[in-house]
Order: structure tokens, then C-alpha cells, then sequence
């Protein structure tokens, strides 16, 4: 079985859940922006949660199908046509040989996942299947997906119908708030620098990518003699370069910096990185380290309500 992609879409690529455990090799986790979403969508097609997906982002593919088998698509919404019908985010959809899904205008948020009930064919890499489009190495040749472009499917079937309850899907505003720990440089920010960083609302630069997200807005002040040694960075983490405009860290990012970081975006927070675009506005909330494990623990008990069903 095989997908053909029609169009490619803007930045189209195979993602799973990333490596683990080669950072200190210069190797960066890489993997799903919305990992959240990439577990919801394998859910629905009854796929292992962390198997690999097609992430689509901003502008979204068209593809062609060559047999009779499910998907499911979650994460941003994109106006979706299935042979020119309508079909939706968060359901199970079966298609059949030479029907056609068309991802048509984005309605919300930044990258959709479509997961499809079988395994995509392509090689793995320091154990994972994802694509690391800066390094250019893993998915589908190291790259993002390319017009007529054909991607063969294993053990392809057709499973049974779900449906996400309302209460697991999630919403995005293109307003919001990020809650963070303090960085482990925080305390070369004086008061009133580190009162600027949180009571400041910041728009998502045109510049962000999967390597890290930049903001612009009001600059932290601080003192730009501030020197470190290098040291490793981690998706979210939220450096401040002598600008003063933060930068945060993301999938594809590089595994060590020598920018001072101020905070660190929270783990049950890390999925709405991958939802921002350019435009988005954010603001971060300071919470403890005993904070951010009770908001994890909780999301973690409240999704194996549905995942593991």
C-alpha cells in the first residue's frame, strides 16, 4: 500500500515521538512539535501512541491513496476534503483505492497530524523514525516530503471507528500562556529584569521554526557582560541573547548554547510550542518545580482516561 502526495504542502515531513539519549553526541531529540497530538491521532487508528506520523504544517498536503484503510488526523485544523467531501480532525476516517485528501485552508493552530493504521516504510535512526530537517538526516530521505513523492505503507488496514470526546481536544487561540520554571541562569537577571520577562505579552517572530521559536516585543533588560560556558539546551528552554528578545528551544534545536536562560517551558506546556505561528502572542507564568510536576502527573492521568482505553 502507498500514499502519493500530490501536493507537498509547506513543510510536510515523517515525525514520531524523537531520540532520547544522543544529546550529548550533538544529536537533538527531534520528533513531533505537538507530541500530544501525534499520540491523540495514533489513538484513533489504534496505532502504538508513539509510532510514526505525517506532520503537516501551516500549508497542508494533498495525497492520493492506493488501498482501502484508516487515518486520523489531529492537532491544527485545516479544512479537510476526503473526494471533495467534508471530513473532519478528532475521528477515525476510512478511505478506500484512489481517494483523495486534500488539506485545504488553516482554520487553527500550526501543524495537523495524520497518523495512519499500519507503518510507514521508512528506515530508523539512532531509534527513531522522524525526520530532522536541519541535519537532514531520518523519515523520508532526510527532507520534508516533495510533490509526487510515493510513501509505502505496511500491514495497512481499516479499524474499527473512534471518536476523541470533546474533553481531549484541545483548542488554539493564537493567545497564550506558557508556564515556566525559573532557568538555571535566572539568577544573573536582576528583579526587575526577570518582572519585565513575565509581565510581558510577546509575538511569535516570522523568523521561528523547528529549531526554536523567537519573540519579539519588549526586550529583557539585563546585563550583556553576563558570561556562561556552554552548556545544554532542551526543547523549551528559554534563552536571552544580548537583543534581549527571547529565544526558545525547540525540537530540531542545537543541544548546547551560551545564551543565559531565564526559564524553562514546563513538560505538560512543551505540545503548544508546536502550535505557535508567526503572530501568536504568549505570555509565561513562573510556577514552581513541584507545580510542574503535579500539572504533568495530572495531564498524564487525565489522557490515559482516553489512551489507554
Amino acid at each position: 500500500m502507498s500514499l502519493k502526495f500530490v501536493r507537498s504542502g509547506m513543510q510536510t515531513s515523517i515525525q514520531d515521538s524523537g531520540r532520547s539519549g544522543f544529546m550529548h553526541q550533538g544529536i537533538s531529540r527531534s520528533g513531533a512539535m505537538d507530541p500530544l497530538s501525534l499520540q491523540l491521532a495514533n489513538w484513533l487508528v489504534s496505532n502504538p501512541l508513539n509510532q510514526a506520523t505525517i506532520e503537516v504544517t501551516l500549508i497542508g498536503p494533498t495525497i492520493e491513496f492506493s488501498q482501502t484503510l484508516s487515518i486520523a488526523i489531529c492537532g491544527a485544523e485545516f479544512d479537510l476534503y476526503l473526494n471533495g467531501e467534508p471530513v473532519f480532525n478528532n475521528e477515525t476516517i476510512n478511505v478506500k483505492a484512489a481517494d483523495i485528501l486534500e488539506f485545504k485552508q488553516l482554520r487553527n493552530g500550526a501543524r495537523a497530524y495524520l497518523a495512519i493504521a499500519g507503518e510507514l516504510k521508512v528506515d530508523s535512526l539512532f531509534g527513531s523514525q522522524s525526520t530532522h530537517l536541519t541535519a537532514r538526516f531520518g523519515g523520508y530521505k532526510g527532507r520534508q516530503i516533495q510533490a509526487n513523492d510515493v510513501l509505502k505503507v505496511l500491514s495497512a488496514q481499516e479499524t474499527k471507528k473512534r471518536e476523541l470526546p470533546e474533553a481531549y481536544r484541545p483548542t488554539f487561540t493564537g493567545s497564550y500562556l506558557l508556564r515556566c520554571c525559573r532557568g538555571i541562569e535566572a539568577d544573573s537577571f536582576d528583579q526587575e529584569s526577570l518582572d519585565s520577562f513575565y509581565h510581558s505579552t510577546y509575538k511569535v517572530s516570522v523568523d521561528s521554526n523547528r529549531m526554536g521559536l523567537r519573540l519579539e516585543g519588549k526586550p529583557v533588560p539585563f546585563n550583556t557582560s553576563v558570561e556562561i560556558i556552554s552548556s545544554g539546551l532542551t526543547q523549551g528552554s528559554i534563552q536571552v541573547p544580548p537583543s534581549g528578545l527571547p529565544i526558545i528551544s525547540s525540537v530540531d534545536g542545537q543541544t548546547i548554547g551560551g545564551y543565559p536562560r531565564v526559564a524553562n517551558v514546563i513538560s505538560s506546556d512543551l505540545n503548544i510550542l508546536g502550535q505557535l505561528k508567526a503572530g501568536d502572542k504568549i505570555g509565561c507564568l513562573l510556577v514552581s518545580r513541584q507545580k510542574a510536576w503535579h500539572h504533568l502527573k495530572q495531564k498524564q492521568t487525565f489522557l490515559n482516561k482516553v489512551l489507554l482505553s
